[in-house]
Parts: C-alpha cells; sequence; structure tokens
C-alpha cells in the first residue's frame, strides 16, 4: 500500500511508463467507497446512451448495453494512466455526429460512416497529443467560427429533443418536470445559496442530474408516459457476439476510404468542441490543486489527448460509439473536486477518488436491478443531459466570440451546422470571414460587447 507513505506535496505514488503514469487500485490510491458507491448509482446516466444507439443504427437493447460495457471500461484508463479526470462523453457533438450518421442510410452504410469518424478522430487525437500541436490547430479556426461551431452543437442538442418524433413528444410532461427541476438544482442562484445551507440538499447538489433521474422513474408512469420499472435481479447481459458480427469492421469489413474523407469537416467541429472540454478541464484541476497543497496534482492536455485517442480508435473497432470517448464528464469532475477539496481525510488522493467512481459505474452497469429501473426513462434522461448541455454550449459559444460582427457570423454558422451539417457550416463560416474580415480573418476583431454593462454596472 504505496500510497500510505505519500509525503505533503509530493505525487500519489505511480509506475512511470513514458507519458503516462500507472497506478492501481489498493496499491497506489486508497480505494473511497463513498466515491464508489456514488458511481453505482450514477452508472444510470451512461446507459443513457442506449436509446441513441437503438434509435440511430437500429440495434436490440443488449447489443448497445455491450457498447456501454466496453466505452465503460475504457474510461478507467485516464486514473489508471494518469490522467486526473473523470472521463465521459462528448456530449455536445452528438447531435452534430448524429446529424451526419442520418446522411448514410440505416444498415451497414451507416455503421461503416460512424466507424470511419471515430477512427479519425481517434487518429487525429493521437496525433495531435504526441506532437503537441493541439493548441496550434484550435488558434487557426477563427473565433466567429468557433462560436458558431459551439454554438449550433448546443442549439441542435435543444432541436433533437424537441423536433417532430423527437423525445419531448414520448415524453412531453416527464421531461417538461425533470428539467425544470434539473435546471434549478444546476443553474438556480437561489439553490446555489440554499444548499450551503443545508446538508441534505449539499448532498443532493453534488449528485448532479441523478436525483432528477430518480424523479423521473416516478413522473413517467404517473403521467402515463412509460410503463413502472420490473425490478429484475442477477446481471445484465450485454450481447457481444452480434456486436462485433454486425456492427463492427470484423463482421461488415474495413470502411470505404471515401467515407474518412467525407467524414473530416464534422470530425473538425467535433474536436473543436472536444478541445473546449479540454481547456474546462484543466481550469478545474487546478482549481482542485490550489485547495490541496497537500498533493502534486498536474494536468496534461497532451497526456490526456493520448488516451481519449486511444479510446476512441479502440472504441472504432471493437464498439461504434455515437456518445463519442471525450476528455471529461464536467459535471462529475466538479462533484469529484469539490470533495477533494474538503482534505485529505475525506479524499486521501484525487485518484482515489475518481478511480473508485469508475469502478463503481463499471460495477452499476452489471447489475440488472439498477439497468432495469432506468430502462423505461432512458430517453428521459438523454433528453435531459442533452437540454443541460445545450445551455452550456450556447452560453460558451457566445463567449467564444470576442464582437458584434462575431456574434453575425456565429449565428448564421449555427443555423446552418443545424439544418445542413458540419462541411457546409465550414464552408459558409470561411466565406463569411473572408469577405468581412478579409486580410484579418484569423484575428477578426474586438469590440466591447461583452465588458459595456459591466462597466456601467460599475459606474452605478
Amino acid at each position: 500500500m504505496k500510497w500510505k507513505n505519500r509525503k505533503y506535496g509530493e505525487e500519489s505514488p505511480y509506475i512511470p511508463a513514458g507519458p503516462f503514469k500507472i497506478r492501481l487500485p489498493f496499491i497506489h490510491y486508497r480505494f473511497e467507497w463513498p466515491d464508489y458507491v456514488q458511481g453505482l448509482l450514477m452508472c444510470a446516466v451512461d446507459l443513457s446512451a442506449i436509446p441513441l444507439l437503438t434509435t440511430l443504427l437500429g440495434m436490440p437493447f443488449e447489443v448497445a448495453l455491450a457498447i456501454i460495457v466496453l466505452n465503460g471500461l475504457f474510461y478507467l484508463t485516464h486514473h489508471l494512466l494518469g490522467d486526473p479526470a473523470v472521463p465521459g462523453w462528448i456530449t455536445p457533438a452528438i447531435p452534430l455526429i448524429t446529424l451526419y450518421c442520418q446522411q448514410f442510410p440505416e444498415g451497414p452504410e451507416r455503421v461503416h460512416a460512424l466507424i470511419a469518424f471515430q477512427m479519425t478522430l481517434g487518429l487525429l487525437s493521437i496525433f495531435l497529443g504526441a506532437t503537441g500541436l493541439a493548441q496550434r490547430v484550435v488558434r487557426l479556426i477563427p473565433p466567429a467560427m468557433k462560436s458558431g461551431i459551439i454554438l449550433g452543437a448546443g442549439l441542435a442538442a435543444v432541436i433533437s429533443v424537441f423536433q417532430v418524433g423527437g423525445r419531448f413528444e414520448t415524453f412531453p410532461w416527464t421531461i417538461s418536470i425533470a428539467i425544470g427541476i434539473g435546471f434549478y438544482l444546476l443553474f438556480s442562484k437561489h439553490f446555489a445559496v440554499f444548499h450551503k445551507r443545508n446538508a441534505l440538499w449539499a448532498t443532493i447538489a453534488k449528485l448532479g442530474i441523478f436525483p432528477v433521474i430518480l424523479i423521473a422513474v416516478i413522473i413517467a408512469p404517473l403521467f402515463g408516459e412509460a410503463p413502472w420499472p420490473t425490478i429484475q435481479f442477477g446481471f445484465s447481459a450485454p450481447d457481444f457476439i452480434t456486436l462485433w458480427n454486425d456492427y463492427t469492421v470484423f463482421g461488415l469489413g474495413l470502411p470505404p476510404l471515401m467515407m474518412f474523407v467525407t467524414g473530416l469537416p464534422t470530425v473538425l467541429a467535433t474536436y473543436i468542441v472536444l478541445f473546449g472540454d479540454v481547456l474546462q478541464n484543466k481550469v478545474l484541476v487546478e482549481d482542485g490543486a490550489a485547495a490541496r497543497p497537500d498533493e502534486k496534482l498536474e494536468y496534461s492536455p497532451s497526456r490526456a489527448h493520448l488516451i481519449f485517442g486511444i479510446r476512441n480508435s479502440f472504441m472504432s473497432v471493437l464498439g461504434p460509439d455515437v456518445t463519442m470517448c471525450g476528455p471529461t464528464w464536467s459535471a462529475m469532475q466538479v462533484v469529484m473536486i469539490e470533495r477533494y477539496k474538503k482534505g485529505r481525510k475525506a479524499m486521501d488522493s484525487f485518484f482515489g477518488g475518481i478511480g473508485s467512481f469508475r469502478w463503481g459505474t463499471n460495477t452499476g452497469l452489471l447489475l440488472l436491478p439498477i439497468v432495469s429501473l432506468v430502462e423505461p426513462i432512458l430517453g428521459v434522461a438523454l433528453a435531459l443531459t442533452l437540454l443541460i448541455q445545450g445551455y452550456v454550449s450556447v452560453k460558451v459559444g457566445i463567449l467564444e466570440a470576442r464582437s458584434q460582427t462575431d456574434l453575425g457570423i456565429a449565428g448564421i454558422i449555427a443555423a446552418v451546422l443545424c439544418i445542413k451539417g458540419a462541411a457546409w457550416a465550414f464552408a459558409v463560416g470561411i466565406i463569411l470571414c473572408l469577405l468581412i474580415y478579409g486580410k484579418d480573418f484569423f484575428k477578426g476583431e474586438v469590440d466591447k460587447t461583452f465588458t459595456k454593462d459591466q462597466l456601467t454596472q460599475d459606474k452605478a
């Protein structure tokens, strides 16, 4: 138990392996049982990807579950290889990827498109992580275009829920009530003050959207929008055989080369969104490290790129996934950081907290009582995830703009992206930036749009 010997200000013990730092449970970090139990429950959010897979790819529930289980195993690679993150989906990009895949007919061709997309994203991430070029690539994108892509991703997320045939039509009352509660718990200033005064509400606040999912389990049957869950006991039965025979390169062969080419604009759009998550996670880790000088904690964007690049590359072969493999699950990363700030007694090492949490989610995916409890409302859980991400992406997208002109261009790009996809959005964005900014294509302009109201308030 090397973790017991860590001295004040040192890193948690590890086995060096090139850019990686291998840490094993019970040996290099203390197993944190509170985080493990929370993970058992929060696997419900991982399961909410199943409706996406069954709808988009037409696969049976058990096959989609196999993809979720595989993805869960790869979640473990982050903390095991030294990345201080609770990994998750590339949530803002889900609508973009869905729109892209829907351009192909359902069946082998659509599966091939998804395989090519995820493999390209994975290899691109590995290349950028190994060379350290990630920041340079993102700097080459004009602010107006970055703003438009992130804004468009947020709008597409909301549209996917409320469009004709969307999940709101199936669960109108459940989604309305659940999202209202969810937005109050996550974003309300009133609740932010209120939960600091009450231990019970503080605990609820740390569980992210899981309390809302539990409420949905009750609300949906009461309004006749879903059956009451039939709790089953035993272990879940993911169908890996059908997955590998019908939905991977083992049964379908490699995608045509042209599919790798046609997916490039959407891959780049997804990467822009993904890079924002990397930067956000870096800030979160630094915030946690500042509060815990007893443990040296460092976040390497290059190492993170290598790990989620490897995850996407392997998943494209073993079980292509619409949600993709992202660098962080922002909501749970915040929860983990806040618990970590409480000191060494609460969480000895950050790697112990995030590692125990992800061991917990993996256990939960295999427990049939948990899977059967949330199965009737997985569509609601997905809608909640998309609407919350839509809210965040719209905020972040607008703040990426640096002038009113940027906002105008971004609005056009976002609309085109939602209707025509990433390739058209990039083309329109490039033309508009050239026409409006000319030689200042990469710089754009900066005005006082985002400071004038603050200056007025300061003078008042």
